[in-house]
């Protein structure tokens, strides 16, 4: 998986976050779903191309492809020697020691050992198990937390009596904890993207991300490593220009402001 090459539309939203938004590395990893040591390499393969954001009408995926990955001999990874994560991760705990400086210390020893950003993905993959807790802080107009309460509601008909139940949608800034909340009859991809418009028509103000749940009406696979974006989210992503960064599966911390809320 941490070598399979990611499509041209992924790539490119990639491209779009750093060159038009100004989107931190970090949290366009978050977005896309990918390591932030695989963003980097993206970014600098545009940058080393000279690629700007809009990209020209005349580069097309098989060009973008053929540009930014040029054939190359392909290297075994499995002969090579990897540290103790462990001891990185205590050596990282003295002061002035830092990731570059333990590499530069392996490859010292192991010439023919992983580049700077592979040594850097596993230990960040290591470290991504870890359970750490950290508090949470937000700018006004930065994040809008979404999500579906865990419970239906019922609705009555006024006119028939008829009593259906309904699903709620639950809207929540980040930083002032401002909720907004519409009830659907059906979780399917068109009530997601409505109430989602109703809330920004609501808040009268589009934030720079939202963070859904891993809901299958916005992500096509609920895992944390791949939550690569429904389409029609994306779109409506780029209609409102905003970013899309989805909440990790079971991870509800992740999206505590909204979790509270509901």
């Amino acid at each position: 998986m941490a070598n399979r090459r990611l499509s041209m539309r992924k790539i490119n939203e990639v491209l779009r976050l750093k060159l038009e938004k100004g989107i931190s590395e970090r949290q366009i990893a978050k977005s896309c779903g990918i390591s932030r040591s695989t963003v980097k390499g993206y970014l600098d393969r545009a940058q080393l191309k000279g690629l700007t954001w809009p990209l020209s009408e005349d580069l097309d995926d098989s060009a973008m492809e053929h540009l930014l990955f040029p054939p190359a001999a392909q290297i075994d990874a499995d002969k090579r020697f990897m540290p103790s994560m462990e001891y990185l991760h205590q050596e990282l705990k003295k002061k002035r020691v830092t990731l570059q400086l333990l590499w530069h210390e392996y490859k010292k020893v192991n010439t023919d050992g992983y580049q700077y950003s592979q040594f850097c993905e596993r230990y960040r993959q290591w470290t991504g198990k870890l359970d750490v807790c950290l508090r949470q802080t937000y700018r006004a107009g930065e994040k809008l937390f979404v999500d579906y309460a865990g419970q239906t509601i019922p609705v009555t008909d006024s006119s028939s009596g008829k009593t259906r139940e309904a699903y709620l949608f639950v809207a929540t800034l980040g930083a002032s904890n401002y909720t907004f909340a519409w009830a659907s009859f059906s979780q399917d991809l068109p009530s997601w993207i409505g109430a989602h418009v109703r809330a920004l028509e609501f808040f009268g103000a589009v934030p720079e991300i939202i963070t859904p749940d891993n809901l299958l009406s916005g992500v096509t696979k609920p895992c944390y490593y791949e939550p690569d974006i429904n389409p029609t989210y994306l779109d409506f992503s780029l209609y409102y220009n905003t970013v899309i960064i989805p909440a990790r599966s079971k991870k509800p911390k992740d999206k505590a402001k909204v979790e509270t809320a509901v």
